[in-house]
């Protein structure tokens, strides 16, 4: 009954409830035991029921004491009673002993903290009540009451986000009861205005509209005023305020809300008043006497300089208000900055971060002072305290401290972990950019740390220091000229800014270093004006400190590398010691010099006691004494040495342990002047015994070995430094003149590793004369060593360009000059080695010996004469003696480039008395019969000859020749007998070119235009590595092989493959090779005639060749453009290339004076094609007659002025009058040996219907071709007549003498070489005579479907084969022939095909 009763106790009324309390009490007294199970189970029932009913207090309480007594050890009457205090409210004295009580029992009871917890609540023991609220809320959750009052707590210690949680959690527990929430909703607007923000205000705004009674609630509406204010909205904040005022005028939140309003509007002195009405109000607000404090802390300029009533203030609220952390960190501003008292000052910060975690201002202060203080520990607990509670993104102030900190103590790692801590928070910060570059940089993480300064630059672009740092560390990275860029920026920004001035004077210094390594001697010294300016800028500013001053001379005693010419520099007036100081003055290399020592001796005013900079003052005066012996004034300053082992001595005593001092002891030990040769024995092993891995000190040990003549030791001392360091040259220069000494075969060897590894001066000339020696010996030019060492190892071009920057710093060495001469001529640079051998005879004619200065004549002469300078060769041989072979030959040479034939007879005369072989005979004999060819005695040049060649050792000079003799005058008979002697006498292997390319030459003279390519092809078989051979190949096939002329154009680029030099010409020949085959940019974009020769023109823009084979090209693109009915793209550039080729013409001097009148009337004739081909008429005839003005006597010209003029004529197909033929054929009578006039004569008549005329044209054309050997004016010739011939045929005229000239002329043309335009021409021969016939077809079909016949042609066959196919009816042949046609894109052979089908 009693269970029955229980499970529906709620819905029972008085009377059912007090039987049911009456059934429980009888169930308990008839219970067994006591006590028992069953009473102790009834007990707890019977509690449960009394605690739902409050009327029922005093039994609830009764039986809950009669429990306890019963059952001690039970905590649930306990938490009963305890539950019951909670919901009443009640914290007396017995309420708190239960909970106490309970606790003791239950240490982790939620009804005994929570208990506890109102009580200490309502004692104001805030911390205590939020802890064990907490820690019961964590066990019983489901208590408004404790949510309630935990609010509150959290709201009196200003706690407002925990609050707003609380809050929230207790508002979902009340649902329902209304009373409860509107108190919740009231404590959470309270938090939510106490919180900053907008989401906050936005929020509490929300919560205020769920509140019906706001309007008529004073607090409720000063709430409202101050959410109006944090969302900025001042006016309605102030409305409310007023409104408030007028109907509460006691209501402190009212005077309040008007202060804070006055604080917004930095109206003080109201704030004030408004602030003070709140205190008198409410005097117990902490929070008023805060914000009046405030207001005296920003109020006037007196209160703001005396902080006394704003401390008062603070003080009084941090009294009434212990919570309020904002209070204590005003309070510790106060102490920080006014009192001056640091202990306070932190105990204040620490106290208000306490009080509020997110008080990021005071946690950094605390931080800060107690480093100051020196007391890290308490400053590394808050740093870490925070940074382990916070959360990513968060705690930026902690990070960055801890990560200065870590910084601080080198523990690079976790300050950059830290500091990118920070930057999750503010990514924007550019100082916390710049602190992560810094933990970059000291754990040498260069590229890192120049991102984070470059994205801190970019925050902020004015900060200096982060330019400063981007700088330094491309200057670290060895990126100078950037590095250069930014330390401007830098000093734009601040000009006074030492460091960066002095990064910038250690940059270009570094640039100068880099320079003069390279041996680019100028560069380097405007590096060095330009660091000695940046360096004195800084001293200017910084006269005190001595790294300035060393710095300076550094860049000064850097000077010495360069050579005295060009080691003046322009300093600042105060530095040159001249007047006026204001002006810039200019130094010589040993006033730049003494400059250097004068800084090294200011720096060591500073700093007397630094070894480092004795030891560079030292060096100073030894690169001084250095500059003075090469100048020859060593006596001028004799005491240079002296002084400069003294300071060096004094280096050593100052730090005996640096093996560079030591080493630079013994050096100058070494030096003339001093000589002390045990000085610097010892000086280099106790540099050695400083350090054994010392590389420099051995290969110095061993150069002084070497000067005694101690070979052994030497070897010895060297060999340890090559096993120490095997790239240090020094050594290995060692090693070669050891070798040189005893005759090593290795020297050359030796020596050219050294110019492998660095550009050494010893190594340079050492390398450059054991080249210049093996050069000079010809009998090894098919050795294996000479292979080797020459040609395999590039040795002549690596030679050359090292001893060219030898030569650029060394300038006083003649026997340099003179082996660069010479190298320069090996490699064809024929201005370099002007310039050499020059420099080297200014060198000798002053104290050179007599024999050396003819030497250097001699040299100088004859790279005068190859360059053209011929007057300035005579004068160079005429200042020898003229007695030697060479000089008399040398000599007769430059007469004859100068056109003084007979004094160069005279000479070549004079140099057969003195030859002493036949070999020298048969040269001179040669060159003889070479100056009778030039003053035209051809008798006498072969004469000459025929002399030369009986010698026993007859030249292959000679013969070659003997060979162009006969072929320069159509003599086939004497060159080929001259070629035959030339090929039984020569070297198969030697003269390659020159052999083919006679023999070539004799072929065509011949005729042979066949053998011309094949002897070329065959040249290439056998020597596929000569690029030469490739050109010449390249050269030939358009002018005697066009039909292979794609072939030729690979030929081209094959040569331009292996060798620039051929590559320049063979690309032109590429070209025209391209143009012969008809390759324009409409078949192949990328590989055309046009863009090969364009590339031709890039790479030899002087040679008019080149140009002309450019306007061909361009008419070539423009035919085919009109072919294809498309717009010429490249129309009206015929008078611009003519213009362009003629001013060429006239500045190449250096080609035949026939080639240039040719390739100009070329020039014109293309023109006038152009010209007429675009319909331009007038034009082409204006240009002629404009051409015959400026040169009347031009009869090409004016046949080119007749055919433009006839031109109209023929357009009108009108019948010519008589006259006007006539003086056709008597322009063309004046160019009688021109084919194309012929030909043009010839279709004159033919469209005038003068059909024999016109063949007797042709016939004389052909007959012009033949004499001057014409190959492709003989075919086109043969051609013409045939195709005037087959009109008649074509036409069914019955003669057969016209069908016998077209099989003649076709016949002709095939035995030439395989046209296939002859072939077409035969098959449509036969189509006229009998279109039906077997043969016809058979003829056609070849052309159609043979390959190796153009499109052209093949398209003319397929036209003529589908009219033979159709009037035989044969479909099925039709049908193969129209599907071959859409195969070639043949679309008006379909056109006829319908035509002939609907006539049929």
């Amino acid at each position: 009954m009693v269970q029955l009763l229980a499970d529906s106790q709620e819905d029972q009324d008085n009377e059912t409830q007090q039987l049911l309390i009456t059934a429980f009490e009888n169930a308990m007294s008839s219970a067994g035991k006591l006590p028992g199970e069953d009473h102790q189970r009834l007990s707890t029932e019977y509690i449960k029921c009394l605690s739902k009913l409050p009327h029922e207090e005093v039994k609830m309480k009764d039986a809950c004491e009669s429990m306890l007594s019963l059952y001690p050890a039970l905590t649930f009457p306990l938490e009963v009673l305890c539950m019951h205090f909670i919901q009443t409210g009640c914290c007396s004295g017995e309420a708190v002993q239960y909970f106490s009580k309970l606790l003791e029992m239950d240490s982790v009871s939620g009804p005994g903290h929570i208990g506890l917890g109102i009580k200490a609540f309502q004692d104001k023991k805030y911390q205590e009540a939020a802890d064990n609220l907490t820690q019961g809320l964590k066990q019983t959750g489901s208590s408004i009451q404790a949510w309630y009052h935990l609010a509150q707590t959290q709201l009196k210690m200003h706690s407002y986000e925990e609050c707003i949680v609380s809050c929230k959690k207790a508002l979902k527990l009340s649902e329902g009861e209304v009373q409860w929430t509107k108190l919740l909703l009231r404590l959470k607007t309270k938090a939510l205005v106490g919180s900053s923000g907008a989401s906050c205000a936005e929020e509490a705004m929300d919560t205020l509209d769920q509140l019906s009674d706001t309007d008529d609630d004073p607090e409720l509406l000063a709430l409202k005023g101050s959410v109006y204010l944090q969302r900025g909205l001042i006016d309605q904040a102030l409305q409310v305020a007023t409104d408030l005022l007028s109907s509460h005028p006691n209501q402190p939140e009212a005077h309040a809300l008007r202060g804070h309003i006055h604080i917004t509007q930095e109206d003080y002195v109201r704030a004030e008043q408004s602030f003070q009405k709140a205190i008198e109000a409410n005097p117990t607000s902490g929070e008023y006497y805060y914000c009046l404090g405030l207001v005296y802390w920003h109020m006037g300029e007196e209160t703001r300089r005396d902080k006394t009533k704003a401390h008062t203030h603070l003080l009084k609220a941090a009294k009434l208000d212990a919570y309020l952390g904002a209070v204590f960190r005003y309070l510790g501003h106060y102490y920080r900055d006014i009192v001056q008292d640091k202990g306070r000052a932190r105990g204040c910060y620490k106290k208000a971060f306490d009080l509020d975690r997110n008080d990021a201002e005071s946690g950094a202060a605390a931080v800060d002072l107690s480093m100051e203080l020196g007391d890290m520990e308490s400053a590394l607990a808050i740093l870490r305290t925070v940074t382990e509670q916070a959360s990513a993104g968060t705690a930026k102030w902690a990070w960055l401290r801890r990560g200065l900190y870590n910084l601080k103590m080198n523990q690079h790692s976790q300050a950059i972990a830290d500091l990118q801590a920070a930057l999750r928070a503010d990514p924007k910060d550019s100082i916390c950019w710049e602190c992560l570059g810094e933990a970059y940089l000291n754990r040498r993480g260069f590229t890192a740390a120049l991102k984070a300064f470059t994205k801190a630059n970019e925050l902020n672009p004015e900060s200096i220091y982060s330019i400063f740092q981007i700088a330094a560390i491309k200057q670290i990275l060895g990126k100078y000229k950037e590095a250069v860029t930014e330390y401007m920026q830098t000093i734009q920004k601040r000009d006074d800014y030492v460091p960066a001035l002095k990064g910038l004077g250690e940059c270009y210094l570094s640039m100068a270093r880099r320079a003069l390594k390279d041996y680019l001697d100028g560069r380097a010294v405007d590096y060095l004006e330009q660091a000695i300016e940046s360096l004195f800028r800084a001293v200017q500013h910084r006269p005190d400190l001595s790294c300035l001053w060393k710095l300076l001379g550094d860049a000064c005693t850097t000077v010495h590398t360069v050579s005295p010419s060009r080691g003046n520099v322009t300093v600042w007036g105060p530095l040159s010691q001249r007047n006026p100081t204001s002006q810039k003055q200019t130094l010589n290399k040993f006033e730049v010099l003494s400059l250097g020592g004068r800084c090294y001796g200011r720096a060591l005013k500073l700093m007397p006691e630094s070894a480092n900079l004795w030891c560079d003052l030292g060096i100073n005066y030894y690169r001084q004494a250095q500059h003075l012996m090469s100048e020859g004034k060593e006596n001028e300053t004799p005491e240079l040495p002296e002084k400069s082992l003294q300071c060096l001595k004094k280096a050593v005593m100052l730090d005996s342990r640096n093996l560079l001092y030591w080493n630079v002891l013994g050096v100058v030990a070494l030096c003339k002047g001093i000589e002390n040769l045990a000085l610097a024995q010892h000086s280099f092993i106790k540099s050695i015994q400083a350090e054994a891995n010392n590389v420099s000190a051995w290969t110095n040990l061993g150069s002084l070995y070497l000067k005694n003549e101690n070979i052994e030791l030497a070897h010895e001392a060297f060999k340890v430094a090559q096993s120490l360091e095997p790239s240090y040259v020094n050594c290995w220069i060692g090693q070669a003149l050891i070798a040189e000494a005893v005759g090593s075969y290795e020297t050359m060897d030796l020596f050219r590793h050294t110019t492998e590894l660095s550009i050494h001066t010893e190594g340079v000339k050492g390398y450059a004369h054991w080249v210049c020696s093996t050069l000079l010996d010809k009998t090894n030019r098919n050795s294996e060593l000479y292979l080797y060492n020459i040609v395999q190892m590039n040795a002549i071009t690596a030679a050359q360009v090292a001893l060219s920057k030898y030569t650029e710093r060394i300038r006083t060495d003649a026997a340099a000059f003179t082996m660069l001469g010479y190298l320069n001529e090996h490699l064809h640079l024929k201005k370099q080695a002007v310039e050499a051998y020059q420099r080297a005879v200014q060198l000798l004619q002053p104290t050179g010996g007599k024999e050396a200065v003819i030497f250097a004549l001699r040299n100088y002469g004859r790279t005068l004469c190859t360059t053209g300078q011929y007057d300035q060769a005579i004068q160079a041989y005429t200042s020898t003696p003229v007695t030697e072979l060479s000089d008399i030959t040398g000599l007769a040479l430059a007469f004859f480039k100068k056109g003084f034939l007979q004094e160069s007879a005279r000479a070549y005369e004079k140099a057969l008395s003195v030859v002493t072989t036949e070999k020298e005979k048969a040269y001179i004999l040669t060159a003889l019969a070479l100056l009778e060819h030039r003053q035209n005695k051809v008798d006498s040049a072969k004469t000459l000859l025929f002399k030369c060649s009986m010698l026993k050792e007859p030249s292959v000079e000679s013969l070659q020749s003997l060979c162009a003799l006969g072929l320069v005058n159509r003599d086939a008979t004497l060159a080929t007998a001259a070629l035959n002697e030339l090929l039984k006498r020569t070297d198969q292997k030697e003269g390659v070119h020159e052999r083919c390319l006679l023999t070539c030459a004799t072929f065509a003279l011949q005729g042979n235009n066949v053998a011309v390519q094949r002897q070329a092809s065959k040249a290439i078989h056998s020597n596929p590595g000569d690029p030469a051979l490739w050109a010449l190949l390249s050269r030939l096939v358009p002018q005697y092989h066009p039909r292979i002329a794609k072939g030729g154009a690979v030929a081209g680029r094959v040569a331009c493959h292996f060798s620039m030099t051929q590559g320049k010409s063979a690309l032109l020949y590429s070209g025209v090779n391209q143009l012969a085959a008809g390759m324009h940019s409409g078949e192949d974009q990328r590989s055309n005639s046009l863009k090969t020769i364009q590339r031709a023109a890039l790479l030899s823009p002087e040679d008019p060749g080149v140009w002309a084979s450019l306007m061909a090209a361009c008419h070539t693109e423009n035919t085919a453009c009109y072919l294809s009915s498309a717009a010429p793209k490249r129309a009206g550039l015929e008078e611009t290339f003519m213009k362009a080729i003629s001013k060429k013409v006239k500045a190449e001097e250096s080609h035949p004076v026939s080639y240039s009148q040719c390739l100009e009337s070329w020039a014109l004739r293309q023109a006038l094609s152009g010209l007429k081909q675009a319909g331009q008429t007038s034009a082409a005839e204006s240009l002629c007659t404009k051409v015959l003005g400026i040169q009347p006597e031009q009869p090409d010209v004016f046949l080119l002025l007749r055919q433009a003029q006839c031109e109209q004529l023929l357009q009108s197909h009108r019948q010519l009058p008589e006259a006007v033929l006539v003086e056709l054929r008597k322009a063309v009578m004046s160019n009688y040996t021109s084919v194309s006039a012929w030909h043009w004569l010839a279709e004159v008549y033919r469209t005038q219907g003068l059909m024999v005329a016109a063949v007797m044209c042709y016939r004389q054309s052909l007959q012009m071709a033949s004499q001057q050997g014409d190959f492709s004016g003989k075919l086109a010739s043969l051609l013409r007549l045939a195709l005037l011939a087959l009109a008649p045929c074509m036409a069914n005229v019955s003669s057969s003498e016209w069908k016998d000239l077209v099989q003649e002329a076709t016949s002709e043309a095939l035995k030439i070489t395989f046209c296939p335009l002859a072939v077409l021409l035969q098959a449509l021969l036969q189509f006229s005579i009998k279109m039906g016939a077997r043969e016809t077809r058979r003829l056609l079909e070849r052309v159609v479907y043979q390959p190796g016949y153009p499109e052209t042609v093949a398209s003319v066959a397929r036209w003529y084969l589908l009219r033979h196919l159709h009037a035989k009816h044969d479909d099925e042949l039709i049908d193969a022939l129209m599907d071959h046609a859409r195969a070639n894109a043949d679309s008006r052979l379909e056109e006829l095909h319908k035509q002939l089908c609907s006539s049929s």
